[in-house]
């Protein structure tokens, strides 16, 4: 009989902007797993990956067997994915724990992923889009789109900014069209300018910033303390995008195209299967990849914090009405999250594909075709397609699980 439950092993990443030893969720989820890591205090760890992405793949605990492996040989657990999607999980989800901005980037659409795939497979490793959705785990800082048009004009009267307008016109239509021009001047200006214009920036009283950008001299200082003060990124996430925090259980949506910088926090992420990026801020000159790649490229959604967040609601997957789940506008995944107070107990109906499980906070137990499977923190599973699955705990419980239907 062929299993459709089972735990999984997890690798992790140790990129420089993670969290260092046991203060990065990442790296505290994935070392409660048998097998995997020791959390070391001056190491950083950054990434926890699920799923069947060759860069960073899971494998079944008990056997050692990469999930892709198991699932070319088993089809039939994927249940009616597998005409859509074939045997790879057609999402990544991931723990994230950052302690300083993440490179400023976007993710290609399928069209242009298509297109570098092809010229720099060893780049663009895939040639899938890559829209994404992020969960607040801890206290979350973020860049992510654009602001609303009058905001930005607004900074432009500034005098430190008004020299970076274009100067075709005297007047220029401010739109869409002059902004992608702007981000393209902002992100070539040479490092000593980059420099005189922050320093120029922190000079001006917060008042002049206007009612809803008096952030933006403390965000400068902090991002000083993060990287030079010649990094353009630092420049554009300020004066362009929206600065989001949020709270735990609460989530962005971030198409493909889109730009963001993710600044400080634990986060539940997961995307379409893919791992193309176009970085141009806040990494080394060498990492950093084409401007004009990087503007042209730009997508305008969304234009304003409101437009940015993506709301859980409750899920009529959950029969208990414990469960939400997060529904992003493009047809890879949906995220469950359940939440559970002491003694409390939920039952989710069968899902026509597969999913994978990760418990975040708490433990107990879950219950598949009268099997028991125990949740502990950092625990992760694959749950095959059309299973109904039963959570039990004694003493709360939140779990996140990533499916495709």
């Amino acid at each position: 009989m062929t299993t459709s439950v089972f735990q999984l092993k997890c690798g992790i990443k140790n990129d420089p902007w993670g969290k260092q030893g046991k203060n990065s969720l990442a790296g505290v989820l994935c070392s409660k797993t048998p097998g995997t890591i020791e959390v070391e205090d001056d190491q950083h760890y950054s990434e926890m990956w699920m799923g069947t992405y060759p860069t960073v793949p899971s494998r079944i605990l008990a056997t050692g067997e990469l999930l892709s492996e198991y699932l070319q040989k088993h089809p039939e657990v994927t249940g009616e994915g597998y005409k859509k999607w074939g045997t790879e999980v057609p999402f990544l989800p991931k723990i994230l724990s950052f302690q300083k901005a993440l490179p400023l980037q976007i993710h290609p659409d399928k069209k242009l992923a298509e297109k570098l795939h092809e010229s720099q497979p060893d780049k663009y490793s895939d040639p899938n889009h890559k829209p994404e959705i992020a969960i607040a785990l801890s206290n979350f800082e973020l860049f992510v789109g654009f602001k609303p048009l009058h905001e930005i004009e607004n900074l432009f009267k500034l005098a430190p900014l008004q020299r970076f307008l274009p100067t075709e016109t005297n007047a220029p239509t401010f739109d869409d069209s002059l902004l992608r021009e702007i981000s393209r001047i902002l992100l070539t200006l040479p490092p000593i300018l980059v420099s005189e214009t922050i320093s120029s920036l922190l000079t001006i009283p917060e008042a002049q910033f206007g009612p809803n950008q008096r952030y933006i001299p403390g965000l400068l200082t902090r991002l000083k303390k993060m990287y030079p003060d010649t990094d353009n990124g630092s420049l554009v996430a300020t004066i362009l995008m929206n600065y989001m925090t949020l709270g735990p259980g609460e989530a962005v949506c971030v198409p493909a195209d889109s730009m963001h910088a993710y600044l400080t926090g634990d986060i539940m992420e997961c995307m379409a299967r893919s791992d193309n990026v176009i970085n141009t801020g806040f990494c080394p000159k060498a990492e950093s990849d084409d401007v004009d790649l990087f503007t042209g490229s730009l997508s305008f959604t969304p234009h304003d914090v409101d437009s940015a967040l993506l709301r859980g609601k409750k899920s009529d997957v959950g029969k208990c009405w414990k469960t939400e789940v997060y529904e992003p506008p493009f047809s890879e995944f949906s995220v469950l999250g359940v939440r559970l107070g002491k003694g409390e107990k939920e039952v989710h109906r069968a899902v026509k594909g597969v999913s994978l499980l990760v418990v975040v906070r708490g433990s107990g137990w879950m219950g598949v075709d009268g099997e028991k499977f125990e949740l502990k923190e950092g625990w992760v599973y694959f749950v095959g397609a059309g299973v109904e699955v039963n959570f039990e705990t004694e003493g709360g419980l939140l779990v996140y699980r990533p499916f495709a239907e």
